[in-house]
Parts: C-alpha cells; sequence; structure tokens
C-alpha cells in the first residue's frame, strides 16, 4: 500500500506507535516534525495491555540518551516488543541487551572478527557476490530486485563470516523475515516467535559443531574464546549469533532496496551517480540516512532523569526515534531532500554509543558494493510493479520491488571479458 499523507491530530496521542498499519499506510513527516518542535519529549499512552512510553525524536537528545548507559539500561529490552512485554529473555548474555562490564567484555572478544583487517576476505567477496548478482539481474531485463537480489547480498556475508553452510542460507533468510517484521500482514506473535526460536535451535547445533571442530569464523572464534580466564558459555554464544544474523541482515538488505525504489524516484540524483560525480562512499551514507530501516530502539531507566523540564521516572521506557533524528531540521540542512553529495552526514542509523552497531563496517561495503555495480552496468531502472511494505513497528522497507533494467552493453561485455580472462 502506498502511503497517504497523514492529517494530524490536535491530540498526537491518537498516533499509535505500537501498530505497523501506522507506519505502511500513513506519511509520518508532519507528525514527526511536529514533535522535534513541540514535544520532543512526548508521553505515548498506554496501547491494549501495553503500558505507555516515553518518545524521543530530537537528534541531540536521541545521541545523548544513546550514550547514557549508566541511567538507561538495554537488558529489560532494546526494542518495543521486547520493552513491551516485560523484558528479554537474552539480558546479560547477548551484546545488543547486555550493559556494563560483560558488554565490553564480549564486545571485545567480537570486534577480533570485525575489524577491517579481519574483514579484509570478505568485503573481497562481497564485491564478487554482489556484481555477479546485478550483472544476472541486469541481464534479464527485469526482475524483483528485493528477492533476487538485494535479500542474498547481506545473508551471503554474515553467513560467510558465521561460517554457515550455503545450503543452509535460504532457511535462514525466511526466518530472518519472520523473527523481527513480516511480510504478511497478520503474523501474529507466536509466529514471529517461533521463527526467532528456530534461528536459536539451527545455531546450537552448529556451535556444538564448532566446539568440535573449529574453523576460520566468528562461531568458531567464540567457541574457543575466553572472559576472565573462562569459556564463553554455549548460550552465550548461540544467542549472539542469532543477533548477528538478524543484525547482519536486516539494515544492509533493507537500505538497498530503498535505494533503488529512490534513486528510481530521483533521476537526477541516479545521473549524478551514474557519471561519478558522486563519491560512493558519499552516496551509501545518503542511502543508510534516508532509509534508516531501523526505525528506533529503547531502554528503560534505571533512575530518574530529567529532559525538557520533565521527569523521564525510574522504570518507565524510553525510545529513540532514528527515523525522525534523521530527519532533524536542526542538523541536517533540508532533510526531505535526497542528497547524494551531503556533507557532513552525522546520521545514526547505525545507532550511537556503547551500542553502536558492531556490523556498521561490513553494511557500509555491502551498500556500496550494491551501488558500484548499480551504476556500472546499468544505464538506468524503472519500478514496474507495486512495491510491498513489510510490516513491523521496529523495521521500515520493502520486501518487493518490481524492477526493469536498461543494461549497459559495454560494461557487460568488459565484465565477460574480464571472467574469461580470469577463467
Amino acid at each position: 500500500m502506498t502511503a497517504q499523507t497523514m492529517s494530524i491530530p490536535d491530540d498526537v496521542s491518537t498516533v499509535d506507535l505500537t501498530d505497523p498499519r501506522t507506519f505502511e499506510e500513513n506519511d509520518l513527516r508532519a507528525y514527526w516534525r511536529q514533535l522535534r518542535t513541540t514535544r520532543p519529549l512526548h508521553w505515548h499512552p498506554p496501547t491494549g495491555d501495553a503500558p505507555g512510553f516515553w518518545v524521543i525524536s530530537r537528534y541531540a537528545d536521541v545521541m545523548a540518551l544513546y550514550k547514557d548507559n549508566k541511567r538507561l539500561t538495554s537488558e529489560k529490552g532494546n526494542v518495543l516488543v521486547t520493552l513491551l512485554a516485560g523484558g528479554d529473555s537474552a539480558a546479560g548474555r547477548m551484546l545488543a541487551v547486555t550493559d556494563g562490564a560483560p558488554h565490553r567484555n564480549l564486545r571485545n572478544v567480537l570486534l577480533k572478527a570485525f575489524s577491517p583487517q579481519a574483514l579484509k576476505p570478505i568485503t573481497d567477496r562481497v564485491r564478487e557476490n554482489t556484481t555477479r548478482l546485478v550483472v544476472e539481474a541486469v541481464r534479464r531485463g527485469e526482475c524483483d530486485f528485493a528477492t533476487d537480489v538485494a535479500e542474498h547480498i547481506p545473508m551471503n556475508t554474515i553467513s560467510d563470516l558465521l561460517g554457515v553452510p550455503t545450503a543452509d542460507r535460504e532457511f535462514l533468510l525466511n526466518l530472518n523475515k519472520s523473527a523481527l517484521s513480516s511480510n504478511e500482514e497478520g503474523q501474529s506473535a507466536t509466529d514471529a516467535w517461533l521463527a526467532r526460536n528456530e534461528i536459536l535451535l539451527y545455531f546450537n547445533e552448529l556451535v556444538a559443531e564448532r566446539r568440535a571442530k573449529p574453523t576460520e569464523d566468528v562461531i568458531s572464534l567464540l567457541a574457543n574464546s575466553t572472559v576472565n580466564g573462562e569459556p564463553l558459555s554455549e548460550e552465550v554464544i548461540v544467542l549472539n549469533c542469532y543477533s548477528l544474523i538478524l543484525g547482519g541482515d536486516e539494515t544492509s538488505r533493507l537500505s538497498m532496496i530503498d535505494a533503488v525504489r529512490t534513486l528510481s524516484e530521483h533521476p537526477d540524483q541516479w545521473q549524478l551517480l551514474r557519471d561519478r560525480e558522486v563519491t560512493l562512499e558519499s552516496a551509501t551514507e545518503e542511502v543508510l540516512r534516508w532509509a534508516t530501516p531501523a526505525m528506533h530502539f529503547g531502554r528503560r531507566a534505571v533512575t530518574d532523569l530529567e529532559l525538557h523540564d520533565q521527569v523521564i521516572s525510574a522504570g518507565d521506557i524510553v525510545t529513540l526515534w532514528n527515523s525522525s533524528a534523521n530527519r532533524d531540521e536542526e542538523v541536517f540542512a533540508d532533510p526531505y531532500v535526497f542528497d547524494l553529495n551531503r556533507s557532513p552526514n552525522k546520521h545514526i542509523t547505525f545507532g550511537y554509543g556503547p551500542h553502536f552497531c558492531l556490523g556498521a563496517y561490513l553494511g557500509r561495503v555491502e551498500v556500496n558494493a550494491m551501488l558500484d555495480a548499480l551504476r556500472t552496468y546499468s544505464t538506468g531502472f524503472e519500478i514496474t510493479g507495486e512495491p510491498q511494505r513489510i510490516h513491523s513497528n521496529f523495521l521500515t522497507g520493502l520486501c518487493s520491488l518490481p524492477v526493469r533494467f536498461q543494461p549497459d552493453e559495454a560494461a557487460l561485455a568488459a565484465h565477460d571479458g574480464g571472467a574469461g580472462a580470469r577463467a
């Protein structure tokens, strides 16, 4: 469904941020602008059996609270689904919902595998894989960019990193698409819970295999690492593999799909990219800002704190809205203009502070590689059918995007010649 401009009521409290349909059916630009301007700390009333929560919409406030791991905690959940349910069962064991020394210790273990130097072999494969997928799509002329191209780039990347066998990747991708969002409206909370548990069970078996027979991958690294002289428990390893497979897929996949849709709507920006009049680095950052797939993250207050002359009480849920912060007029000039030359572009698509996304470098490489392949092998493209949105109050983006490409025959011929020479 195409989003319609929402008529903002006098009482913005009637806008339900817990309902995925709010994001699917409405253009919320005026809503977020009103909150940033007049209600930067907004109390979202309870919905059904779920408690109310604070909504933070300004960039500066979101940044400040991301950094504040003293008065706010992630260990009671970090997205609305878990925060409203009362907590996250993985708290204290999974990096995303762990704070303090345990978080630092576990993050330091994982950083060994996520440094640019350690990722060099993976990033080389990202570019090869992305080029192959884009070339195949352009040759066919028409495809669903979401399912034929974008789905396979981040899943293959994070699977290479974790050591997931090729034969299992489609299975995991389908589970991923149900765990935090849904391609179909009306998926139950039970379906999402079952998908998450299937992923955990899968990694439970894979971790056992890697403990018995280590290889060169992140699972083996975790299985053979120690913190304060103690090996990581199987439960900690499994939960963090689960977190990595989800986080490593969603942001870059949804950003890539959105990039193609947005470039088709902004031919001037596509021409700048195609003519090499913008750098890939600058274009990548604007694509990530514009898409902002993870609309929010959340925390729970562990002590009273004051913001904008109001008190956030200990125990309150606090939600930090990246989708609003990345359009804040105080930070981004003309924030509703898609500008591949935007500079500076200090978006917070990957979060900020202690929980800054571990895979941000890899996500940037994936989007960069897709844009490079697209501008190299296609002279242009058009959307040929109605895009289909995912259903979620956490993630935003498309799960289907029918596209027709105009091939760059000279570039494809050069690619074929290069491939023949390598063979």
